[in-house]
C-alpha cells in the first residue's frame, strides 16, 4: 500500500485574541455559560489579514520548517470556505504570494471536512503518477465573517486561522481514508453567497427554486441539535471505519485529531466508541484556545502537536472532519 508521509507543518493564527467576555458587550452570555457548552476560551479574529495571507503565513512556516524550496512544490492545494475572491482561487494567491510558480493550484470547499479531503486528494496525485512529488496543503478560514454578533448560540464558536502540511508519497505505509455528505441536510448549517442579479431577470417569468427554510444572507445559520446528532454519529463511524480497513482497532491509534467543533461533540463521540479514560490521553484538543477555525482547526492541531514533540515516525495518527454540506471524512496514516 502506498500511502503519504508529511514531511513538515505550519500554521498562522491572527494577533487578535477575543475572550469570551469580549461577546457580552454584543449578546446576553457569559464566560462560564460559553466554557461549559464549547469547552471555547478564546479564538483568534483576523483584523485586516486576508484569508490567502493567512494560508500563506501558514504555508511559508511549513517551507521553512521542512526546508523545501518553491521549486520543490509541484501542488497548491487549498481548504477554505471563507474565500476572499470568487476568482482567483486561494491556491493561486498563494502560488503568487510565495513564488511557487511550478505548482498547480486547486481550491477545494468541504467545509470543516476539508482538510480529510484535500489529505487523501494529495495521496491520490501523488500516487497515479511522477509529474507530483510534493504537494502544499494549506486549510485557511476566515469564519469571522460570517458572524452574526447578535446570535449567541454561533457567535462564540468561531475562530479564524490556518494551517498547512507538506506531503509526499511514501511506499508500504499505512493508509485508509473514508468520506461521505448528506446534501439532504444541508440547511442545518448554511451560509448564503450573496445573490448579484442580472439587469435582464424578469422576476414574474422566473421559475422558483429550493431555497434552505432557514437563510441568513451572508451570515451563518446552524441548527445546533442537528448538527449534534450529525458529528457524534459521524465522527466515530469514521475512527471504525478506516481502522477497520487497516484491520487493526481503534485503542492501537497513537493520536486522534477530531476537527476542534465543541468539546461536547468530541466527548460524546469518545464515549460512543467506548474509549477508556487512559485512552482519552491521545485525542489532541485545542478548542480551547482557537475555537473552531473550520477546516484549519487539524492541521493547527498537528502543528502544535508537531512543535511539542507528540508526533514520532511510525505513529499511527487518526484526524477526522465534519460539517458544513453536511460532509464527513477521516484518516489514518503513518507519521
Amino acid at each position: 500500500m502506498n500511502g503519504i508521509t508529511i514531511l513538515s507543518t505550519g500554521r498562522y493564527l491572527p494577533e487578535d485574541c477575543i475572550a469570551n467576555e469580549d461577546f457580552t458587550k454584543y449578546v446576553e452570555t457569559s464566560d462560564e455559560w460559553i466554557r461549559t457548552r464549547t469547552g471555547i476560551a478564546t479564538r483568534h479574529f483576523a483584523n485586516g489579514e486576508p484569508t490567502w495571507y493567512m494560508g500563506a503565513m501558514a504555508a511559508k512556516a511549513a517551507m521553512e520548517q521542512g526546508k523545501i524550496q518553491p521549486e520543490e512544490i509541484d501542488m497548491v492545494l487549498v481548504s477554505c470556505c471563507t474565500p476572499d475572491y470568487l476568482t482567483p482561487s486561494m491556491a493561486c494567491m498563494i502560488q503568487r504570494e510565495l513564488g511557487l510558480n511550478h505548482a498547480h493550484c486547486i481550491d477545494i470547499n468541504s467545509a470543516c471536512s476539508g482538510f480529510a479531503y484535500g489529505l487523501d486528494m494529495a495521496r491520490r496525485y501523488l500516487n497515479c503518477g511522477d509529474d507530483i512529488e510534493t504537494v502544499l496543503l494549506v486549510s485557511t478560514e476566515r469564519l469571522s465573517q460570517m458572524i452574526d454578533f447578535t446570535d449567541r448560540s454561533t457567535c462564540v464558536l468561531l475562530g479564524d486561522g490556518a494551517g498547512s502540511v507538506i506531503v509526499r508519497r511514501r511506499e508500504n505505509a499505512l493508509y485508509a481514508f473514508s468520506g461521505g455528505a448528506i446534501g439532504e441536510s444541508g440547511a442545518a448549517l448554511n451560509a448564503k453567497h450573496p445573490r448579484y442579479e442580472s439587469p435582464f431577470g424578469k422576476l414574474e417569468t422566473r421559475k422558483e427554486y429550493y431555497e434552505f427554510p432557514e437563510v441568513r444572507e451572508k451570515f451563518l445559520y446552524m441548527d445546533g441539535r442537528e448538527v449534534y446528532r450529525f458529528s457524534t454519529k459521524v465522527f466515530p463511524e469514521l475512527l471504525r471505519i478506516c481502522c477497520g480497513k487497516l484491520g487493526i482497532g481503534v485503542s492501537d491509534l497513537d493520536h486522534i485529531i477530531p476537527h476542534q467543533a465543541n468539546y461536547r461533540i468530541v466527548d460524546t463521540a469518545l464515549k460512543v466508541l467506548g474509549m477508556e479514560p487512559e485512552e482519552k490521553e491521545k485525542v489532541f484538543l485545542n478548542l480551547d484556545k482557537y475555537g473552531n477555525t473550520g477546516s484549519a482547526s487539524i492541521p493547527i492541531a498537528l502543528d502544535e502537536m508537531n512543535e511539542q514533540g507528540l508526533l514520532k515516525r511510525g505513529d499511527k495518527v487518526a484526524v477526522a472532519g465534519f460539517g458544513g454540506g453536511l460532509t464527513y471524512a477521516g484518516v489514518v496514516f503513518e507519521w
